[in-house]
C-alpha cells in the first residue's frame, strides 16, 4: 500500500466549554480558518473587538482563561483503514490539549513547539469518525506548575511563562500585547501507512579545497522488509544530477555522493555568489516493485565555520561567519513574530515579504527570536535569496526550571526542530537562549564560566543543563549546525557583556547608560547580535490603533518599552529643536532612529579592517519588523511599512560604502593652565568594499558652509581594499577657523563625500555638525528643494540650493512604496527616487528646518 496522507482541514467547529462570552453552552461555531486561533474567530465574529485597537487588548483577556474545544467530522474509507498503521500528525497544537478521536484519549500535549504523531488505528472505524481538541488554558497551567515548582526570574511577562512550552511572548513583551492564545495553529494529517520514510539526512562536508562530499542517511517505518529505495539529486528545475539504488537493512539506508571543486555548484549569501540548492530526493518501493513513498529534502552545499580567532593589535578573539573560505561582515536584523495570531498575518503572505525586504535592503544576516514561525517554504525562500539565519531556542529572557517533566518535553522539541531546520543552507548557528545568561548575572546567581563539567539542576540556573549538556547534545547528533550556548554569550570565560569576545548585545543606548548614539564606535564588540532605538510607526498605523481618533494619538498602551516617554525624549531633546504635535513627533523620532541606527552600522563596518582586524564582525539591529501596531524599535512596522531607519540602513549595506567622523581635539598651551588652548575639528574618511577583489574608485569631497556661499570641493584617487574598509583621508575640517576659545561658535560646515566610478556614485554620505538642535538653517527660500516628477509618473528627482537634512516624503491618501528616505541632500548631486503608487498626487518632503515646527 503507498503512503498517503489526507490533510484534516474541513468542517471545523469550536466552543467554549461552559459556555460564556465566547459560545453558548453547548453552542459549536464553524470555524471561519483552519489552522486558527479561538481570538482570530471570534475576532472575525466581532464576538471580541480587536485586540490591537486602543486599549481593546485588556478587553479580551479572558480568552486566554477559559477553556476551548475545537472538533470536526471525518470520513475513511475501508482501504485506507485497511493499513497497517494509520497516525495523526498534530503538527502544531497551542498548548496544552487533550485529543480525543470518537471518544478515545488519543493523548495529551503540553508544548507547542512538538509535532505529535499518535498511532489512531485502533480508535478509527470506516465512516464518520469524529476529533475533538480541548484546549485547557495555558495560563492557568502555567499559574499551577509556577506553584508547585517556584517562581523564577525573568524580564517582560508573567513568571509563569517559564514552565511553559508556548510562545513566550503571548505574555506581553517590550513590543508586544497579552494575548494568550489557543487553537490547532498549524495543519491536523492522518497518515495511513504500510512503510513509510521517516527521516533523511544528508551529511554535507564542502572540505577547504570546496570539494564535496554528501553522506546521505534515510530511514524507513513501518513494515521494513523487503524494500529498496533509490535516491536522486535533483537541480532546482528537476534535472537529475545523481541517482543510485540503495539496498534498505532494517529500513535504514546509506548512500553518499561526492565530487571535486567546481563539479557541484555550491551555496554562497547575498552578494558573494548565486543561491542554488538541490533536492535530495527518496523514494523507496515495496518486494513487487510498488513505490511505497516518495519524499525530498532541498539542500544547499557550503562550507561554513564560526571563527574564533586571536585579533592582531587588540584583545580577545574575532566571532564571525566564514562561507566557502570568504569570511563575512554579517549586516541584518532580529526577526520577531509577524503577528500575534500566527494563522493569520504570517502564513498567509507576508513572510516572503519580510524575506524579500531583508534581501532589497542587503541584509544578509537574520537572527530569528523568540519563536519559529517560519513555515518550510518560506525557509526555502530564505535560502533562494541567500540570506543567513541565526537561530535562537525558544527560551528569551528569564530562567527557566529543569525539573524532570519540563527537561523531558524540551529534549523532543530540540530533537525535532534541529531535524527540521539542518537541511536549509541558510541556518548557520544555535543559540541556546536569548539573554538568559545576562539575567543570570544581574541576579547573581550561580554562574561559574570555569564549570564545564556541572549537571547544575541543582544550582539556583537549573536551565544551564539545557543550554549546556542537553541543547549542544542534541545539536551536534542531528546536525552539523554551530551551536552556541546564548545571544549573547562570550566565552573565554568572561562575562556576556565582555565586548573582546563573544557576540554583545549593545543596550547602552536606550537601556543601560543610556549612551549617546554618537558613542557606537567606543560600544563595539565582536558581533553586534543586538541594538537599537525606538520610532514611531507611519502615521497611517497611528491612527489605525486609534480608529481614526486623532485626540487620542498620544495613547500609550502602543508602546510597551518601560520608560519610553523620558528615553524618547532624552534623545530628542538632546539632539532636536521639535515639536510635540503627532505628525511632528513621528517624524522626529523616525530621523533619530534613522541617523542612529544608520550610525552603528557605518562605524562597526569599518572596524572590518581584513583577516586578522576582524574587530566588529556583524551587526543585528533590534528589530525588523512587529507583531502588531505599535511603536517600537522595529524598522518595518506591522503593515510593512518601512521607517525612514530601513532605508539608511539599507544605504549603509551596500557593497561600497563611505564613511566619516568629525572630532574636536583640544590642545592647552602650557600643560598646567587651561585658559589657553586651541580646539582643531578633524574629519576621518574611510571607505568599505564587501567585493573580492580590489576596487579601483574616487573619492570626491565637497564641504558646504550653511551660512554662507563657501564651498570648497576636492577629490582623490582611491583603491578600496577587498573585503574590508580602507581608511581614505584625515585632516582639519576645512573652512573652519582655529576656536582659542569655548565661545567661538563653529562655523556650520556640511561635509558631502561619495566614491565615485566615473560618473556613477557608488555611496555618498553627507557628515553633519551635530547636535542638530545648535544649527541654524537656511530658510526654505535659500535651501531651495525642487521636487521634479518623470514622465514615468514615478520617479522624482530632488535638487537643492543649500544643504538638507533628513527628507522624508509623503503623501495625503493611501501610502506610497517609496525606494528612499530620510535622505540628506546637497547642491550639485541630485538624486532620484522612485514612488511606486503615486498616482497623479503632489509630492510633500519634510525635512530638518523647514519651518513646519
Amino acid at each position: 500500500m503507498k503512503s498517503t496522507i489526507t490533510l484534516l482541514d474541513k468542517g471545523w467547529t469550536f466552543t467554549q466549554l461552559g459556555g460564556g462570552k465566547g459560545t453558548s453552552d453547548g453552542e459549536w461555531i464553524a470555524c471561519k480558518h483552519f489552522p486558527t486561533s479561538v481570538h482570530v474567530e471570534l475576532r472575525e465574529r466581532a464576538v471580541i473587538p480587536d485586540p490591537f485597537v486602543g486599549l481593546k487588548e485588556w478587553d479580551v483577556q479572558w480568552v486566554g482563561e477559559a477553556e476551548w474545544a475545537f472538533k470536526t467530522i471525518f470520513d475513511v474509507d475501508s482501504e485506507t483503514l485497511s493499513a497497517l498503521d494509520i497516525d495523526l500528525i498534530f503538527t502544531g497544537l497551542d498548548t496544552y490539549c487533550i485529543v480525543e478521536l470518537n471518544g478515545n484519549n488519543l493523548t495529551e500535549t503540553n508544548n507547542q513547539f512538538i509535532t505529535y504523531r499518535v498511532p489512531a488505528k485502533k480508535a478509527l472505524k470506516v465512516g464518520s469518525n469524529e476529533l475533538v481538541l480541548i484546549f485547557p488554558s495555558s495560563f492557568i497551567k502555567g499559574r499551577e506548575l509556577e506553584a508547585q515548582h517556584g517562581k523564577l526570574g525573568l524580564w517582560n511577562g508573567d513568571s509563569s511563562r517559564l514552565h511553559v512550552r508556548k510562545a513566550q511572548y503571548n505574555y506581553g513583551w517590550d513590543w508586544g500585547p497579552v494575548l494568550m492564545t489557543i487553537g490547532p495553529w498549524r495543519s491536523i494529517s492522518m497518515h495511513a501507512y504500510n512503510s513509510h520514510i521517516a527521516d533523511i539526512r544528508a551529511v554535507v562536508n564542502v572540505k577547504e579545497d570546496l570539494s564535496v562530499r554528501a553522506d546521505l542517511t534515510f530511514k524507513a517505518k513501518g513494515v521494513a522488509t523487503g524494500l529498496k529505495a533509490n535516491y536522486a539529486l535533483l537541480t532546482a528545475d528537476r534535472k537529475k544530477i545523481l541517482s543510485d539504488s540503495v539496498a534498505l537493512k532494517d529500513g535504514e539506508g546509506k548512500t553518499f555522493f561526492e565530487g571535486k571543486p567546481g563539479v557541484f555548484d555550491l551555496w554562497y549569501p547575498v552578494g558573494y555568489g548565486k543561491q542554488p540548492l538541490y533536492t535530495i530526493e527518496v523514494t523507496i518501493f515495496d518486494e513487487q516493485g510498488n513505490v511505497i513513498d516518495v519524499q525530498g529534502k532541498r539542500v544547499g552545499l557550503r562550507r561554513v565555520r564560526v571563527v574564533q580567532d586571536e585579533l592582531e593589535d587588540q584583545p580577545g578573539h574575532s566571532f564571525l561567519f566564514e562561507v566557502n573560505n570568504i569570511r563575512i561582515f554579517c549586516g541584518g536584523s532580529n526577526w520577531i513574530p509577524a503577528d500575534s495570531f500566527l494563522t493569520t498575518h504570517v502564513n498567509v503572505a507576508l513572510l516572503p515579504n519580510y524575506g524579500l525586504i531583508c534581501h532589497s535592503s542587503f541584509q544578509n544576516d537574520a537572527e530569528e527570536y523568540t519563536f519559529d514561525v517560519f513555515a518550510e517554504p518560506s525557509f526555502n525562500l530564505i535560502s533562494e535569496l541567500g540570506i543567513l539565519v541565526w537561530q535562537d531556542f525558544m527560551f528569551g529572557c528569564g530562567q527557566y526550571p529543569a525539573y524532570d517533566s519540563f527537561v523531558a518535553s524540551v529534549e523532543v522539541e530540540a530533537e525535532q526542530n534541529v531535524k527540521r531546520l539542518r537541511h536549509h543552507p541558510s541556518v548557520v548557528i544555535f543559540a541556546g537562549n536569548n539573554e538568559d545568561y545576562q539575567i543570570a548575572e544581574s541576579l547573581k546567581l550561580d554562574l561559574d564560566y570555569d564549570d564545564e563539567q556541572s549537571d547544575f539542576r541543582n544550582t539556583s540556573f537549573p536551565a544551564r543543563f539545557i543550554y549546556e549538556r542537553l541543547l549542544p547534545a542534541a545539536v551536534s547528533r542531528n546536525s552539523e549546525v554551530h551551536y552556541h550556548r546564548s545571544s549573547p554569550y562570550s566565552g573565554f570565560g568572561q562575562i556576556t557583556t565582555d565586548r573582546t569576545n563573544g557576540d554583545l548585545h549593545q543596550w547602552n543606548v536606550w537601556h543601560g547608560s543610556q549612551e549617546p548614539w554618537h558613542n557606537w564606535d567606543i560600544l563595539a564588540g565582536r558581533f553586534v547580535s543586538e541594538f537599537g532605538m525606538e520610532g514611531y510607526p507611519n502615521i497611517r498605523t497611528v491612527d489605525y490603533w486609534l480608529e481614526g481618533n486623532k485626540s487620542e494619538r498620544t495613547n500609550c498602551n502602543h508602546n510597551k518599552a518601560d520608560g519610553f516617554e523620558r528615553r524618547l525624549e532624552l534623545y530628542l531633546i538632546e539632539n532636536f529643536n521639535h515639536a510635540f504635535d503627532m505628525e511632528s513627533y513621528i517624524y522626529y523620532t523616525q530621523v533619530m532612529q534613522a541617523e542612529t541606527l544608520a550610525s552603528a552600522y557605518r562605524l562597526w563596518r569599518r572596524n572590518w579592517k581584513g583577516r586578522g582586524k576582524e574587530y566588529t564582525a556583524g551587526a543585528l539591529v533590534w528589530q525588523i519588523n512587529d507583531c502588531w501596531p505599535v511603536t517600537s524599535w522595529a524598522i518595518v512596522d506591522y503593515f510593512l511599512r518601512p521607517k525612514p531607519a530601513f532605508f539608511t540602513i539599507a544605504r549603509e549595506l551596500r557593497p561600497i560604502t563611505v564613511g566619516m567622523t568629525r572630532k574636536e581635539k583640544k590642545v592647552f598651551a602650557h600643560e598646567h593652565k587651561a585658559a589657553e588652548f586651541i580646539i582643531d575639528t578633524e574629519i576621518e574618511i574611510w571607505g568599505t568594499n564587501s567585493g573580492l577583489v580590489e576596487k579601483s574608485a574616487t573619492l570626491s569631497v565637497t564641504s558646504f558652509d550653511l551660512e554662507s556661499e563657501w564651498t570648497e570641493t576636492w577629490t582623490k584617487d582611491i583603491v578600496l581594499a577587498p573585503n574590508a574598509s580602507t581608511e581614505l583621508w584625515k585632516g582639519s575640517l576645512s573652512g573652519q577657523p582655529t576656536r582659542t576659545k569655548l565661545s567661538d561658535v563653529p562655523k556650520p560646515i556640511v561635509v558631502s563625500a561619495r566614491i565615485l566610478d566615473g560618473d556613477a556614485v557608488l555611496s555618498r554620505y553627507s557628515n553633519w555638525p551635530e547636535p542638530f538642535k545648535y544649527i541654524h538653517f537656511p530658510s526654505v527660500e535659500e535651501a531651495g528643494l525642487r521636487v521634479t516628477l518623470a514622465g514615468d509618473g514615478e520617479t522624482i528627482e530632488l535638487s537643492c540650493k543649500k544643504p538638507i537634512k533628513g527628507i522624508v516624503l509623503d503623501v495625503d491618501g493611501d501610502d506610497v512604496k517609496w525606494s528612499d528616505q530620510a535622505i540628506d541632500l546637497v547642491p550639485g548631486d541630485s538624486q532620484k527616487v522612485k514612488a511606486l503608487g503615486l498616482n497623479g498626487r503632489t509630492v510633500k518632503a519634510r525635512y530638518l528646518g523647514d519651518g513646519s515646527t
